[in-house]
């Protein structure tokens, strides 16, 4: 499925989200015309084939992370996720607040729920710094330990696409008796995660970032249970999203399938894209450190702000100037903030995101015209000032 001109150009923010894949699409539509039933109606046929339908998603995504089909819970996205896993956090304290480690490099996600908590007087707050390179130190983590009650920590980081510690950093949690939420929003199937042998207290992930529909995602936790949430959440059950949970499904088991080799090729034609680039781009900065996403290149090229190059690119290259919750924001994001980068860096940043569909094709072609636009930028901005 070539990303052409007629779609919007060649495409390669996927860590905003990814295309549906067809064979999920296929499966989505069949539970939207044909497998129509209420999955909470089972005094038929047709609820009971969606509730069969569901039943076998929950045993796929489990298979994915060598999880219990006990402890997935379907949500709406990882957003939905990770308020549910705060809200069940905050109900196992009693008489005081939450206290809450997260990295300042967590998707904003977790970092607006962890702050709404502290508004509240429900949570306090402790940050975890990152290096200039973005990663993280484990001692700072174990050192933190004594007085958390809840770790915060991506698998992946959705901008510049380090790849953390959570193994080791669970061992630490565990040890501590400290319970540890992961957002693997950008790594579930790209990143080993074995619930068997780290079972992370809450794990979440959105199913638009592995080639399912978007409104669906998942919350992977032994402890959590929906009546010991603190608020209103889980009284009544929810009509079940049946297609899209089907899709997920689908999803995951072609990440059980596929991931790891597409991960290998996209490594390959990312170490293929930097190289290009630097050839092409003087001053080329690469942002963020390995190990990193194979489908990840942070690039930044201090003379070109990034809004003017992205501007250059419409309608020929989809790339982002960051996440795409902060899409449109004015200023720098706060992960190259946190990572204390120079200024011309951080507003020069450039985030390209590879999938599955990307081919070596789209990588040359793309390379040559995002050198092009930071070209003319350059250019016209020295004629500006000239």
């Amino acid at each position: 499925m070539p990303m052409t001109e007629s779609t919007g150009g060649i495409y390669l923010d996927h860590h905003a989200t990814t295309p549906v894949d067809p064979r999920v699409a296929e499966a989505v539509m069949r539970y939207m015309v044909e497998e129509f039933g209420n999955a909470n109606s089972v005094d038929h046929v047709h609820g009971e084939r969606a509730a069969a339908a569901i039943e076998a998603a929950t045993d796929t995504v489990a298979e994915l992370l060598s999880a219990d089909s006990a402890d997935v819970c379907f949500t709406s996205g990882s957003t939905h996720a990770i308020e549910l896993a705060f809200s069940h956090a905050l109900g196992t304290v009693e008489g005081s607040p939450l206290r809450v480690a997260l990295s300042r490099v967590e998707h904003p996600a977790v970092i607006d729920t962890a702050r709404r908590a502290e508004r509240l007087g429900m949570a306090t707050l402790q940050w975890i710094d990152v290096a200039p390179d973005a990663s993280i130190d484990l001692n700072r983590i174990e050192g933190l330990l004594p007085e958390v009650d809840l770790l915060c920590l991506m698998a992946a980081n959705n901008e510049v696409g380090t790849i953390y510690p959570v193994a080791k950093a669970y061992e630490l949690a565990a040890a501590a008796g400290v319970a540890m939420l992961v957002d693997a929003t950008q790594g579930v199937g790209r990143v080993p995660l074995d619930l068997s042998e780290t079972p992370f207290d809450y794990f979440v992930f959105s199913g638009h970032k592995i080639h399912a529909p978007k409104g669906v995602g998942a919350l992977v936790s032994s402890v959590y249970r929906a009546e010991n949430n603190y608020g209103l959440s889980g009284s009544h059950a929810a009509t079940p999203n049946v297609p899209g949970i089907v899709g997920l499904g689908i999803a995951c088991r072609l990440m059980s399938q596929e991931g790891a080799t597409d991960e290998q090729r996209l490594r390959g034609l990312s170490a293929l894209m930097r190289a290009e680039l630097r050839a092409t781009v003087p001053d080329l900065v690469l942002n963020g450190s390995d190990p990193r996403l194979g489908g990840n290149i942070h690039i930044s090229a201090p003379g070109a702000p990034n809004d003017l190059v992205v501007a250059r690119l419409r309608n020929e290259v989809a790339i982002s100037t960051g996440a795409a919750c902060m899409s449109g924001a004015q200023g720098a994001s706060h992960v190259l903030q946190a990572m204390g980068l120079p200024q011309d860096v951080q507003e020069s940043a450039l985030r390209i995101g590879l999938g599955r569909h990307t081919t070596r094709e789209d990588v040359l072609h793309a390379t040559q015209r995002i050198a092009s636009a930071i070209a003319s930028v350059r250019t016209s901005l020295e004629r500006h000032n000239a």
